[in-house]
């Protein structure tokens, strides 16, 4: 019988190292690797093909929920499992909406991890106990409402909201545009687009939007870049 493939995704090498040793513990399971932030994940899950993607949220370059919505298009045999710190209802909103096939919280235990791993790879879904609870009250909730719903957020495509997050983290355009593998005028228009979206005129507030929405988590130093200026113009010669 073949085991459980499991591709390990965290950007806190103690933590990755102390799912391993937990994972080795179990016969039916093996590691196929690890990733340290949601890019290298997609790389890695589209090479390795593995059974049962373990997903933080909190990680730099592609936050997780991003990464849960690539991961689902790209290796959608793969199941997703999140195991974060954040569990509120919208962290679980955005995680179930991207994909993800279970979500746990990271001080769950042990026992929970592999039982989650083992079920949502028969394709069943996995919570841990308190957000188990959380979605079946406001299931029951959603029954007995019938008022309509609030207009929500301005809707932004899959690779503004990659821009937004790496404009942020203090990214350059020139910076994106090398890790996206796009020019940096197409840069210049997804940003400028964001701008519009949003009806934001600066980096810093695209930051505090980007924490607020939680496409960045707020745990470590930000950079935010003054705005780079325009190519400079070279004037026409002028004759006498």
């Amino acid at each position: 019988m073949s085991k459980i493939s499991v591709l390990i995704v965290d950007d806190h090498t103690i933590v990755r190292e102390g799912l391993k040793h937990l994972l080795r513990t179990a016969t039916d399971i093996e590691i196929a690797g690890e990733a340290e932030n949601g890019r290298t994940a997609v790389r890695e899950a589209k090479r390795l093909l593995p059974n049962v993607i373990l997903l933080d949220l909190a990680m730099p370059l592609l936050n997780g929920v991003e990464t849960a919505r690539q991961l689902a298009k790209e290796v959608p045999e793969s199941k997703i499992l999140i195991l974060s710190t954040y569990h509120d209802d919208h962290d679980v909103h955005m995680a179930l909406e991207a994909g993800a096939a279970g979500y746990l919280m990271k001080e769950t235990a042990s026992a929970d991890l592999l039982r989650a791993i083992r079920e949502t790879h028969r394709g069943n879904a996995f919570f841990s106990p308190q957000i188990a609870r959380r979605l079946l009250r406001q299931t029951q909730n959603a029954f007995r409402k019938n008022g309509s719903e609030q207009p929500g957020s301005p809707s932004l495509t899959p690779r503004e909201t990659e821009i937004l997050q790496l404009i942020a983290e203090g990214k350059a355009n020139k910076e994106i545009a090398n890790l996206l593998t796009i020019s940096v005028k197409t840069v210049e228009k997804h940003r400028q687009s964001l701008m519009d979206k949003l009806n934001i005129r600066e980096a810093a507030s695209l930051t505090r939007y980007a924490i607020a929405k939680g496409v960045i988590r707020c745990e470590r130093p930000l950079l935010v870049r003054p705005p780079e200026p325009a190519p400079e113009t070279v004037p026409a010669a002028t004759h006498a």
